[in-house]
């Protein structure tokens, strides 16, 4: 899952190179952290927060065969 949020967020960013993903377990859980540069926050988010929306629907709908835990995809500064 991380490799496949990290592949998303350098497709929408201008420096993909800033894009930093990892994971933790917490419980019943697993928490994907999104960290982008700065100047590129808004366009992981997008208008009204669709794209981060979208990037969370993608990553639920990927994982929700493959490890039977909840998948949350928390985008950080």
């Amino acid at each position: 899952m991380v490799e496949l949020v990290k592949v998303l967020a350098q497709a929408l960013v201008d420096n993909p190179g800033a894009v930093q993903v990892g994971s933790r377990e917490e419980g019943n859980a697993i928490i994907i952290e999104l960290r982008v540069a700065s100047e590129d926050m808004g366009k992981v988010i997008g208008k009204q927060g669709r794209i981060a929306r979208a990037i969370r629907t993608v990553v639920k709908a990927a994982s929700s065969q493959r490890t039977g835990k909840r998948v949350v995809v928390d985008i950080l500064e």
